[in-house]
């Protein structure tokens, strides 16, 4: 077995078919057949089933497509130490929840670009559920996201506090209880979001099924049709601060902690870069950089 034949395993493994593995690494088909039944010689084991549309992993095949994964990884990540001079340069990619995104980072953003031009900064926005799944892929370099997240393959740390509002459009009543709003359409983000986990907790909790349930990609789309009276959303109080001239109406949450902790998460067995390192320590360093009233 050598990294030759593994990368030829990883290309079908992923497209799901020799011929298209073969056109895609430029070799003849039948030298990817030949290494392929190598490959399950060495290891004396089924990797593949053929069938009609192309092959599919047996469960030893995907047992060794995580590990092989796993050492095309430590690879890249070791190529990236040697050449890592301490010099924050190259790519960081930093996942974020959109609320986040949208009123904590521009700052923090704009003076880390200023400090470290030489650095490709790149944001993407997802839920809590898909950023974390991405850092423990290697797609992201870290994420920040809804706490605490406790996995023994990431490191946390706490880089502030949201309080959680009810809103609503301006002529709604004063929402003193959970029946309040039992009649009113929940507008929230897909599946994944920790604010919208949060929110329908409190509902079975309560013992309540929601009326009905749209779901939104961005918070404009939330805020804007909550401020048209099509229904009720629970957001960041920090959110909410930013868009008080968009015709919305504040709630406390009744009886009911609305805090949530932001944490920004990276892999502990991953070599971390200059890059990322000086993002980290500006989480720490500058006080105040993440305030919502900066």
């Amino acid at each position: 077995m050598d990294l030759h034949s593994l990368k030829i395993f990883q290309s079908v493994a992923k497209m799901g078919s020799i011929s298209q593995a073969a056109r895609e690494l430029q070799y003849a088909q039948s030298n990817i057949t030949m290494k392929i039944q190598q490959l399950e010689s060495d290891l004396q084991t089924t990797l593949f089933y053929r069938h009609n549309r192309g092959t599919a992993l047996t469960d030893k095949g995907s047992m060794l497509l995580t590990y092989t994964e796993k050492i095309f990884d430590l690879i890249e990540e070791t190529k990236n130490m040697m050449k890592d001079d301490q010099t924050p340069r190259g790519p960081l990619i930093i996942g974020s929840m959109e609320t986040t995104a949208a009123v904590r980072l521009p700052v923090l953003f704009s003076k880390y670009h200023k400090d470290f031009p030489e650095v490709d900064l790149t944001l993407k926005t997802g839920s809590t559920e898909q950023n974390i799944q991405a850092v423990l892929q290697n797609e992201l370099d870290g994420a920040f996201v809804a706490g605490p997240i406790n996995h023994p393959d990431l490191i946390q740390k706490e880089v502030f506090e949201e309080e959680l509002m009810l809103i609503t459009d301006t002529v709604h009543p004063p929402i003193s209880s959970i029946k309040d709003i039992q009649t009113r359409t929940l507008l929230v983000f897909h599946a994944g979001c920790a604010y919208r986990e949060k929110f329908e907790l409190w509902l079975k909790q309560e013992k309540m099924i929601p009326n009905k349930i749209m779901e939104f990609g961005t918070i404009d789309g939330i805020i804007g049709c909550v401020a048209a009276g099509l229904g009720i959303s629970m957001l960041p109080q920090s959110v909410i601060a930013k868009r008080e001239q968009d015709g919305l109406r504040q709630h406390p949450i009744p009886n009911q902690d609305g805090k949530v902790k932001t944490v920004f998460i990276y892999r502990k067995d991953k070599y971390a870069p200059a890059s990322l390192i000086k993002f980290i320590n500006m989480l720490s360093d500058e006080e105040g950089l993440l305030d919502s009233k900066s």
